[in-house]
């Protein structure tokens, strides 16, 4: 193609997308004006805000590395299907940079050479394999990664490469892949001059070949190699590449390009990888897969005039096919893979990498120019660092970055356990929380089998008992209780063809018999004892289409293709599957070819759903859902994305299935549904699991809104809701698992709740229990997923905020500066009003049974639903100190209530008023009884613990006045030299006071000459010290109190009530009369005394 004809297509092109991106860009308002209309919106629900429990010990697939050339401490890593993130500390810690952007699936990221503050993220994993992330086009970050700036390529899906000009850091090249699913879109190499405001694409091979790899020459820059790829999966099938799939070369900057396929294979290429060798650029390196066994690795020694090919060594294409040269050693090349292989002799022969210790199929390598013995990798498993070229590894265990595909839930008390099937990463399964402060560690989790995790079940009546998949219906009923698992997986009775099963086959215990389960490949089975037997109940409820009936690329192809549906299902399997929890037998399944069928019998007849309006035929029913409280209602979820088809589709049926209608209503257009769920006390209260978040709907499905709150975005491919605590648990493809603790306040929700001024939701039963401390010094690498905050939770909604004086006048003045009038000027007066004015706060006030105030604290207004707690004590008796007031510094509690019912009252302060806004309501504290001995008698334990703390409380005020008086009369023995006569006439008194002093100090603290007070000589034990040898003793305990504690109590009662007479004594009557003789001999002036003139 010469350049004038790719100039003209070019801005035919630019023309296109920019009406398409207009378009797209109009929708997007449109749907966030209308949504912002909704009395509900996502704003609305802000305070409602999940947390992540992990798992991070698992990690998962990496797919980059961006490191700082000059500072290898910094360096950014590209997460599969997790988004980015950065560390500048060498791996040590980690925090997200990617989390609120358009997409969170990452190919490939580019650190700019001449500013490390830059860095490029091409968006969509850059393979083709079956569990894949899209893109929406190139990003760019230009304070190091602190915000991020869309660049187009929006239609691109997958980005291969992206290589920035050495010499001009405006010029970058992006290797756009293109839709692993579907022709078109923003496919090729594209090139900008101006550092990513306008486009051109400079390599154009077809609408169905990408470019996946660009490299340049680093004598020369405007030297270019680059790889083309076609390839193509979907649902049915997959071929892994084609006549497209070749090597070019430009040596104009792009502009003109040719092939250079001279010794390469000349069967159909698939995926490539090449590399040029830093040592000498006139040797490169490919190692690619080709039909017919001809792939290999090749080499050239002429700039990609001739090739060699060194051996048949190369890895498969669709996920792999990857190489690095070492950056000191001249024919050194990494080839990262299942196995990861090093050649030093360019490729004739290969040795593995050492996997131990670590986890199999690297995807990322980068190798320290300083030192190439140091190397870190990434993969399925997430990053390995070594330091001895791969001998012994060290694995970066903070990154919770775990691709689930399913959760459930069971019902271990008092916390439940959450499991969850993995890709590559096993099935996992760990607490939702623990009692500690520090949260869920990497040790509490279990591995129940391992290999590629899918569905989990848990026997509701017995925790112990759990069953766990792994690809392709093997199953496993696992024993918490001693680790032992069997094999249970149905198998082909006598004469009985093999059964298809899917890589995600369904699993699901039965609503109404614990030790019934339902399992499903082309055919349904059941067992009616825990999986020790299985019956077939159903013929091939499938499609049974021939997938090679079907054209790939508006062509067939030959069973010969390369890697034609290596690593994809057999088709024509059952995907998702459901039995009513109203009805027993009646038992829906959905398969990969986008049929129903349906059972009411418990699987003697089967019939076909109708047809789904809206639903292109043969769509992938990625979940079922029958209603929890209706045996008509059937809700079904439909997945396009292998079909390049991205739309939200949800459908209901109020027939069992005979007729369908969508309520995906205003669900966002680019966002395939993967999952339901529906609320366990509301019917109309469902959940959505989507490509890119969760929604919920308060009116099945007329209108969906985001929960966006603390979850990143991220595919949520799998939902599961814990019905005693009414906890609603994300499965996340590649963030792990989310947990939104007690979303309950979301039934309470109506369209009528933004017209109140405020309301509080119902509290849920707040646990008491002691937190144990966290695990001393480990590290910063130690990772712990955060618990809920301890104590009682409540939801509150406010609908405005109160404004002070000074936002108030602010709000005018902008108004009237938009109208271009005059704004009037506050007066001094004013301007000193507004700088008095104390901000409107929220007084929080606890009341027990009985009506006593337990706790008083405050908070700010905040508009819409929020979220507050209370930690369970009293109030403190710390002494309060402040120089301003500040009615929203934290208050300290002490003694931790008794367990009992309690309530709330929230009221409003504004220029000294107080409003009420929401209570009394009541709310109940409950003991977790987690203790193997607790206190005989809890509330004498309580009053003995208040008892302590009002001693404390006096004690403490006691010794402040008493340092607060000896601060004063040094004071006074200074001003005494410096008056006539004062020497001798006040000097004594003051001593003497001066030392007395000294001496109650000491009572109550020691001599401050010692270490200790109990080193050697032995003396009287310190009052504080006795004190405090009280409150530690039982601080971390729900025990009765010892008899030590309590005898040292008495003693405090005797010792201490002499020694506040002696202070009282020396407050009310000896200082004030030796204030009163400074105030005679007209001393200047002294704490405490009130200045005198005449």
């Amino acid at each position: 193609m010469n350049h004038f004809s790719k100039l003209v297509s070019t801005v035919l092109a630019c023309t296109l997308l920019l009406c398409s991106l207009n378009t797209s860009a109009q929708k997007k308002k449109t749907q966030k004006a209308e949504e912002d209309k909704q009395p509900i919106n996502s704003e609305l629900v802000s305070g409602l805000k999940f947390r992540n429990i992990g798992p991070a010990f698992t990690s998962g697939r990496i797919a980059d590395f961006a490191v700082n050339p000059n500072d290898h401490s910094e360096f950014y890593v590209a997460v599969a299907s997790g988004n980015i993130w950065k560390t500048t500390n060498k791996g040590i810690t980690f925090e997200p940079v990617f989390d609120k952007y358009g997409a969170y699936s990452i190919g490939c990221l580019a650190m700019d050479p001449n500013n490390s503050n830059v860095v490029w993220a091409g968006t969509g994993e850059n393979n083709h394999q079956r569990a894949l992330g899209y893109g929406d086009g190139v990003y760019k970050t230009v304070d190091g990664g602190k915000s991020w700036k869309n660049m187009g390529l929006k239609e691109s899906r997958q980005i291969g490469m992206i290589l920035i000009d050495p010499r001009n850091s405006d010029v970058v090249y992006v290797a756009a892949e293109g839709s692993a699913w579907g022709s078109g879109g923003d496919r090729g190499l594209y090139k900008t001059t101006d550092g990513g405001e306008n486009w051109i694409k400079v390599l154009d091979i077809s609408q169905h070949t990408g470019v996946n790899n660009i490299i340049c020459d680093p004598r020369n820059p405007d030297i270019l190699y680059a790889t083309t790829e076609q390839r193509r999966r979907h649902v049915h099938t997959k071929v892994g590449g084609g006549p497209e799939s070749a090597v070019y070369k430009s040596t104009d900057a792009g502009q003109n390009w040719r092939k250079i396929m001279n010794g390469l294979p000349s069967e159909h290429i698939g995926g490539m990888g090449i590399a040029i060798s830093p040592q000498n650029p006139d040797v490169l390196y490919l190692i690619a897969e080709a039909a017919n066994e001809s792939g290999g690795f090749f080499r050239t020694t002429d700039r990609g005039e001739s090739w060699s090919k060194m051996s048949d060594h190369h890895s498969s294409g669709q996920y792999y096919n990857e190489i690095y040269c070492d950056p000191v050693e001249f024919d050194k090349v990494y080839s990262v893979e299942t196995f990861s292989h090093v050649t030093k002799d360019g490729g004739k022969t290969w040795s593995k990498l050492s996997t131990k210790d670590r986890h199999v199929d690297d995807h990322a390598l980068w190798i320290d120019p300083n030192d190439n013995k140091h190397l870190m990798i990434g993969g399925d498993g997430g990053v390995y660092m070594t330091y001895d070229e791969g001998n012994a590894w060290r694995q970066v265990s903070n990154l919770p970055v775990t691709q689930f595909y399913r959760v459930t839930v069971d019902n271990e008390a008092p916390f439940y356990n959450i499991y969850g099937g993995t890709q590559d990463n096993a099935t996992l399964g760990g607490p939702v929380r623990n009692t500690s402060e520090f949260g869920v560690t990497s040790g509490e989790w279990i591995v129940t089998v391992f290999g590629d995790g899918f569905w989990s079940r848990v026997d509701p009546t017995n925790p112990d008992i759990v069953y766990s998949e792994w690809q392709y219906g093997n199953v496993v009923r696992y024993d918490k209780k001693s680790g032992e698992k069997i094999s249970i997986k149905p198998q082909p009775r006598k004469d009985e063809l093999t059964y298809r099963w899917n890589w995600n086959a369904p699993l699901i215990l039965s609503k109404h018999n614990p030790t019934t389960i339902y399992m499903a490949a082309n055919k349904v089975f059941k067992s009616i004892d825990r999986g020790n037997t299985w019956e077939v109940i159903s013929d091939d409820l499938t499609a049974q289409i021939d997938r090679n009936t079907w054209p790939v690329m508006e062509k067939y192809w030959s069973i010969d293709a390369v890697a034609k549906d290596v690593s994809t299902s057999q088709y024509n399997t059952i995907v998702s599957m459901d039995e009513s929890p109203v009805k027993a037998g009646l038992i829906y399944a959905g398969s990969d070819d986008g049929v129903i069928q349906i059972t009411e019998d418990d699987g003697q007849t089967w019939h076909k759903a109708g047809s789904f309006p809206g639903v292109p035929a043969h769509t992938y029913i990625s979940d079922i859902y029958a209603s929890r409280f209706d045996e008509n209602v059937v809700y079904a979820t439909f997945d396009g994305m292998k079909s390049d088809d991205f739309k939200p589709y949800v459908l209901k049926s109020s027939d069992k299935g005979k007729t369908w209608t969508s309520i995906a209503s205003n669900l966002p257009e680019n966002g395939t549904v993967h999952t339901l769920e529906q609320d366990t006390e509301k019917p109309e209260l469902l959940f959505a699991g989507t490509e890119f978040g969760i929604f919920f709907t308060i009116d099945e499905g007329q209108n969906w809104v985001q929960l966006k709150a603390g979850i990143p975005t991220i595919a949520v491919r799998d939902l599961a809701i814990q019905e005693r605590e009414s906890d609603l648990v994300l499965a996340t493809f590649g963030r792990g698992f989310y947990v939104l603790d007690n979303y309950a306040p979301l039934r309470e929700l109506a369209n009528q709740l933004p017209e109140k001024d405020a309301h509080l939701f119902a509290t849920k039963e707040a646990l008491l229990f002691m937190q144990v401390d966290k695990i001393y010094g480990q590290g910063a690498t130690y990772y712990g997923a955060a618990n809920p905050e301890f104590g009682a939770t409540f939801t509150f909604y406010q609908k405005d905020t109160p404004k002070t004086q000074r936002e108030l006048r602010h709000k005018r003045e902008k108004e009237l500066f938009e109208k271009s009038e005059r704004i009037p000027q506050p007066s001094w007066s004013d301007l000193e009003a507004e700088e008095k004015e104390i901000p409107a706060y929220q007084l929080i006030t606890i009341k027990d049974e009985t009506g006593s105030v337990v706790r008083t604290f405050t908070k700010k207004p905040a508009k819409g639903i929020t979220r507050f707690n209370w930690d369970l004590q009293y109030d403190s008796p710390e002494i309060i100190k402040a120089k301003k007031f500040d009615p929203f510094k934290k208050s300290e509690g002490s003694v931790y209530v008794l367990p009992g019912t309690y309530t709330i009252e929230i009221s409003q302060v504004q220029n000294g008023v107080a409003t009420q806004l929401a209570g009394p309501a009541e709310f109940e504290v409950k003991a977790l009884n987690n203790t193997t001995l607790p206190a005989k008698n809890r509330a004498a334990m309580v009053a003995f613990q208040k008892e302590v703390s009002e001693l404390s409380k006096a004690m403490n005020g006691t010794l402040t006045l008493v340092n607060e008086m000896r601060e004063e009369v040094a004071s006074m023995k200074q001003t005494a030299l410096s008056i006539a006569n004062a020497h001798n006439q006040l000097l004594p008194a003051l001593t003497e006071l001066e030392n007395e002093l000294d001496e109650i100090r000491f009572a109550f603290r020691g001599l401050k000459a010692k270490a200790s007070w109990e080193e050697i000589p032995p003396a009287e034990m310190p009052l504080m010290n006795r004190l405090n040898s009280i409150i530690w003793a039982q601080i971390n305990s729900t025990s009765d109190i010892t008899s030590t504690s309590k005898n040292s109590f008495e003693i405090l009662k005797e010792q201490f009530p002499p020694v506040l007479k002696q202070v009282e004594q020396i407050a009310k009557m000896k200082l004030p009369e030796l204030r009163q003789q400074l105030d005679a001999l007209n001393a200047p002036y002294t704490n405490g005394r009130i200045p005198q003139w005449k």
